[in-house]
């Protein structure tokens, strides 16, 4: 498997704003940014229609990496939002992004409102040959869905790396049998992290945990948690509003009166509130559990980053045990 290119995020001043309103504001230079790539020789003419190499790219760096498994020796893979250290939802585009989105054959992206930068760049440089695969889209999730983390949601990757596997057969069909078989493969390889959710949810069901923001919540409600943390809050916290005092109160309550038995925390995303929250959980000796929304590199793939999270929230309960990092 051809190893997955980076291409840098970075924050911008942007950050101080409320994530809808910053991803407009980004993605409102991006279109130029891609008609200036597009100005700059890239044709978006198809290499990989015969024997070649397929040129594509993931928005997000799980996304890049099932990609990379299903397409193997026959792709090329570039991811975009990848760093674990910094927030996605300030992503600044540059020309080098555009360039590179320009020139994909293939583009994988979550859709939900979450990396709206691609959509822009790619109509800004249209390519009929270009294949598009949105998460959102083979899910059938409406644009109101209130959470855009889809991957942790485990139905999502198998839907996606089914579409993966389609549009890589159609752009080289001499090796749809291959595509195929690493599909079968992916599949198979989620086979532990599912039975951990399983496992979770028939030991543990109902268990009570705190959030800061939905990054995690589809996993946790597969796994039959009770998320105490109002959505509207973890929303407030995920757009950079700042919740009621009201709120605040409530949060802080499910650890000072041992409501809540995980802290599920946003490594990825942090502020002095929820830096509050996090030394209200130590304090109180509540496991606190850190999940990103990338993937962590190196060391990961997409499955057993998953198994990761699902077995750090399941240590919480069985031993108390703290992951704040994985």
């Amino acid at each position: 498997m051809f190893p997955l290119m980076d291409i840098t995020t970075q924050h911008s001043q942007a950050a101080r704003l409320p994530r809808r309103r910053r991803s407009a504001i980004v993605a409102g230079g991006v279109a130029a940014l891609a008609l200036a790539a597009a100005g700059c020789g890239s044709s978006g003419a198809s290499t990989g229609s015969g024997s070649g190499v397929i040129n594509a790219i993931g928005a997000e760096n799980e996304y890049a990496n099932v990609l990379g498994q299903i397409g193997g020796r026959y792709v090329h893979v570039s991811s975009i939002l990848n760093n674990p250290n910094t927030d996605p939802h300030t992503f600044e585009s540059s020309p080098k992004v555009a360039q590179e989105v320009t020139a994909a054959e293939l583009i994988v992206q979550n859709g939900v409102g979450y990396d709206d930068f691609m959509s822009k760049i790619e109509s800004a440089s249209p390519n009929p040959n270009r294949k598009v695969i949105v998460a959102q889209d083979v899910l059938g999730l409406p644009d109101s869905t209130p959470n855009p983390h889809l991957w942790y949601d485990p139905k999502t990757m198998p839907a996606v790396a089914k579409a993966m596997a389609s549009d890589l057969s159609a752009i080289q069909p001499a090796h749809k049998a291959y595509f195929q078989a690493n599909l079968t493969k992916f599949d198979k390889s989620l086979t532990p992290w599912l039975n951990a959710i399983a496992a979770f949810k028939a030991k543990y069901p109902g268990t009570p945990v705190a959030t800061t923001e939905p990054v995690a919540d589809y996993m946790l409600q597969a796994a039959g948690t009770d998320n105490l943390t109002p959505f509207a809050f973890q929303a407030d916290i995920m757009n950079g509003v700042d919740p009621s005092p009201q709120d605040i109160a409530l949060q802080d309550g499910f650890f000072t009166q041992h409501k809540a038995k995980v802290f599920v925390y946003n490594q990825q995303v942090t502020s002095s509130l929820t830096q509050s929250f996090l030394k209200l959980a130590k304090a109180n000796d509540i496991p606190i559990v850190g999940v990103y929304e990338t993937m962590p590199v190196p060391g990961y793939n997409y499955q057993n980053w998953m198994l990761a999270e699902a077995d750090a929230v399941y240590g919480a309960l069985s031993n108390g045990t703290s992951s704040p990092k994985l």
